[in-house]
């Protein structure tokens, strides 16, 4: 197997609200907050549904990766309820290989509401539901060792079991790549993610605000200066600026698209990833490997949802 996915396995619900529905719920545009059960489900009421389908970060890049013909998995934990089975069959129908046997547990498969203001931004509100109770022993050391690179997702990192399950990853892997996921993620987990960074990572994806929030550094100039130290792959999304990878020291850029249709930048970080990392399996320089994350970034964001 070519990379292996680890992440939270939720289900995205999709919904279009105006902007003032986010201040009347003390919502902060464009993050992630974290949401029980009883909260979802009363934000969920008085909203339409677009459309409902098995996502979470890690797993649209792994969706993404098979739709482009490369041998991937995934591993996250659901329940077996309704959702869970759909979670599943949806990961099972893109040609990814679903690496955990589910089985009945005491709470419900999470779930993520994504809410689309008329600018495209989407701001997440996730009940985890049985994907945050994920563990080591979920993880089977010869998935880990049969994949050419484990990817690892900072929505999943959490104390107690989920961390046991992130350095069982790191441990057993080949090569990691890590996406720091959010600003809410990297501010909330700082230390541990700089550690990580600087120590545990090969492949590190990041948009402008969290690596700059990660090092807190006070300008542009800083966070390339501490990539190029550090010696490890950080590649850098900056929106209509375009996107820019450090490796060992060598800064390399590629530039956004133009004159593009966009409808909802839910997957836009995702589907960059999936195509930076389908260049590197596939021997693709790095200049490619950056025009192809541009590509399908692209491409995504001119529909509703974070699958092609």
């Amino acid at each position: 197997m070519k990379i292996l996915g680890i992440g939270n396995a939720i289900v995205d619900v999709l919904c279009k609200v105006p902007d003032d529905f986010l201040i009347k719920n003390s919502l902060i545009k464009s993050t992630m907050k974290l949401v029980d059960e009883v909260e979802f489900k009363k934000l969920l009421s008085s909203l339409k549904i677009e459309e409902t389908i098995s996502g979470g970060s890690i797993a649209n890049s792994i969706v993404g990766l098979a739709q482009m013909g490369n041998d991937v998995g995934f591993l996250g934990k659901i329940n077996d309820d309704e959702l869970g089975q759909k979670y599943e069959e949806g990961l099972r129908k893109e040609n990814v290989k679903y690496l955990y046997n589910k089985k009945k547990e005491p709470i419900s498969t999470g779930s993520c509401l994504i809410l689309i203001t008329p600018d495209s931004e989407r701001t997440m509100c996730t009940f985890l539901g049985t994907a945050g109770k994920i563990s080591d022993q979920d993880l089977k050391e010869e998935d880990i060792k049969n994949s050419d690179i484990v990817f690892l997702e900072g929505y999943l990192w959490d104390e107690g079991e989920p961390k046991k399950a992130f350095e069982k990853a790191i441990k057993n892997s080949k090569k990691t790549a890590m996406s720091l996921s959010d600003l809410f993620c990297v501010e909330r987990h700082k230390p541990n993610f700089l550690e990580l960074v600087k120590n545990s990572l090969d492949i590190i994806f990041a948009n402008e605000q969290e690596i700059t929030s990660l090092i807190d550094a006070k300008s542009f100039e800083e966070v390339i200066l501490f990539s190029k130290q550090i010696k490890k792959n950080i590649i850098i999304t900056r929106g209509e600026k375009g996107a820019i990878s450090i490796s060992n020291g060598e800064l390399i850029e590629c530039g956004a698209q133009k004159n593009l249709n966009i409808k909802d930048l839910t997957g836009a970080g995702d589907l960059f990833a999936a195509g930076y990392l389908h260049g590197i399996i596939n021997n693709l320089s790095i200049k490619e490997c950056l025009i192809k994350g541009t590509e399908l970034s692209s491409k995504i964001i001119q529909k509703i949802g974070a699958r092609i």
